[in-house]
């Protein structure tokens, strides 16, 4: 940084207390709803995916929306969906009208497994974090996350970091790489 570069403003005590808590909360969150659904030998990541295929017309989604919807890279999600096909829970198939893309598409097996597992992460999530909110802050903490989504994927950076990982995966000797 130069120094004609202006600083950044420095959070206020109370953003950065905010700021934390977030952090923390986030992230224990994330690893008791993931703990909770190892009784079912699986991870929040890939109930994230068959949860999203099971609301998708036809019950199948590009493999490049999947990895949009779930914030996932596309070289990750394709790993997942590998452990999924292995299960019987999901199969792909070339795009219709584009057989360049790759769809994913949850199977009857996969559908049965997400209404067994769904009671499971439906309770963590309501015993985890709704329980301890009002409904007018759970609402609200909806509505502002939905805004920094919004506010991150408007200034570009989510795409910085997809183009950087294609970046690294061409570089990656031994890698083939496919489109999704």
């Amino acid at each position: 940084m130069s120094p004609n570069t202006p600083q950044p403003p420095w959070l206020e005590k109370d953003e950065q207390d905010a700021w934390r808590d977030y952090l923390r909360a986030s992230r224990m969150l994330e690893a008791v709803l993931d703990n909770e659904l190892q009784v079912h030998g699986l991870q929040l990541s890939e109930y994230e995916i068959i949860s999203v295929l099971s609301d998708a017309p036809g019950l199948r989604l590009r493999m490049s929306e999947i990895a949009e919807a779930v914030v996932q890279s596309r070289s990750r999600l394709t790993h997942t969906a590998g452990r999924l096909e292995k299960r019987g829970w999901v199969h792909r198939e070339a795009c219709v009208g584009d057989r360049r893309g790759v769809e994913l598409v949850l199977t009857d097996a996969g559908l049965a497994e997400i209404a067994r597992m769904a009671p499971t992460h439906a309770r963590s999530v309501r015993n985890n974090l709704v329980s301890h909110l009002s409904r007018e802050d759970f609402l609200a903490l909806g509505r502002s996350m939905a805004a920094v989504s919004r506010g991150i994927e408007g200034t570009g950076a989510c795409e910085e970091v997809r183009e950087a990982e294609k970046l690294s995966l061409s570089l990656s000797p031994g890698r083939a790489r496919r489109r999704d």
